[in-house]
């Protein structure tokens, strides 16, 4: 009965088993409900095709989706000195660090690099919610000044994408003292004469949203992107009145001027290109290569194909 047990048996299990599905082929819409397939989202940018939701998406993938091709060089950032308090709340910061890492696969919480978008060079800085919720530590702080000063050496704008809770509280002062570095950083850009474009992702909130993300010559937004300094509920107990429906959400503060535009992720890259091309003073971007013209071929005078004579009737 052995060949039965060993052969035959597992045999049949194996024809007439059910496969396994990934659990990860699926994503559920938060806003809409709808059963979106991993392949359609990621190409719609980890946009909801449904009802336009704009999910979270990694620093990486949001560079390869601006950067012509997706080829972009990550910029060097100085690395600060690690746990200068010895701060340690439930967990040591050291392990809190370590597990962010593992997690991301970052550094830190912000990413940098530079490339060609529309054809245009570009320096590029990414807010990175997911490790840490993006605080603001002073590694950011580091990131910002090197991308400010790459952008300088390159004559080129720069473009940063801010994504955070705030600054770094296991940092203390040296997370806040991050606010006037990339202040200067910022101002840094302006006396050279180079753009500044802020885009706001969702959510934007506290030091962040007081210092380098409100300082761009243009102010861009997500839909439905957070954007504030102080949570709602404190401010509704500070004032003592009901905050007004969609209050620090970027369609209110596009109507109340604090912002230039709302642009979907889908359409960011060609607006960026546009915006940088005009405040850069350089013709419009050429959205597609047209194949050369086809040139007849030259008739030379003394090669003139005579005239055609009438036959005899």
């Amino acid at each position: 009965m052995n060949w039965i047990t060993n052969y035959v048996r597992p045999t049949i299990n194996s024809l007439f088993s059910r496969r396994e599905v990934p659990e990860n082929l699926w994503t559920k819409c938060s806003e809409c409900g709808t059963m979106l397939f991993h392949r359609e989202l990621a190409d719609n940018l980890n946009v909801c095709t449904n009802c336009g939701h704009h999910m979270p998406i990694g620093a990486r993938e949001r560079l390869a989706s601006l950067f012509d091709g997706g080829v972009f060089v990550e910029i060097a950032v100085p690395d600060p000195v690690v746990d200068p308090l010895h701060f340690r709340d439930q967990k040591k910061y050291t392990d809190r660090i370590r597990e962010a890492r593992k997690k991301t696969g970052e550094k830190d919480a912000m990413l940098v690099a530079e490339g060609d978008m529309g054809r245009t060079g570009v320096v590029v800085a990414v807010q990175d919610f997911s490790f840490m919720g993006g605080s603001m530590s002073m590694y950011v702080g580091n990131a910002i000044v090197a991308a400010a000063e790459r952008a300088i050496t390159l004559k080129r704008p720069l473009i940063l994408f801010s994504a955070a809770g705030g600054a770094r509280m296991q940092e203390g002062i040296l997370g806040l003292m991050q606010m006037p570095r990339t202040t200067i950083a910022v101002q840094m850009l302006k006396e050279a004469g180079l753009p500044y474009i802020v885009v706001l992702t969702h959510p934007t909130t506290g030091g962040v949203t007081a210092s380098y993300a409100m300082l761009g010559d243009v102010q861009i937004a997500e839909p439905n992107a957070l954007i504030g300094f102080a949570g709602a509920r404190v401010i509704e107990q500070t004032i003592g009145e009901k905050l007004p429906e969609g209050f620090q959400r970027a369609e209110y503060l596009l109507d109340h001027g604090m912002l230039d535009r709302v642009t979907k992720r889908t359409d960011l890259k060609d607006e960026l290109v546009t915006i940088m091309r005009l405040l850069t003073r350089q013709p419009p971007p050429v959205k597609g290569d047209l194949p050369p013209p086809t040139l007849e071929p030259e008739i030379i005078p003394d090669q003139a194909p005579a005239p055609a004579v009438e036959a005899e009737k």
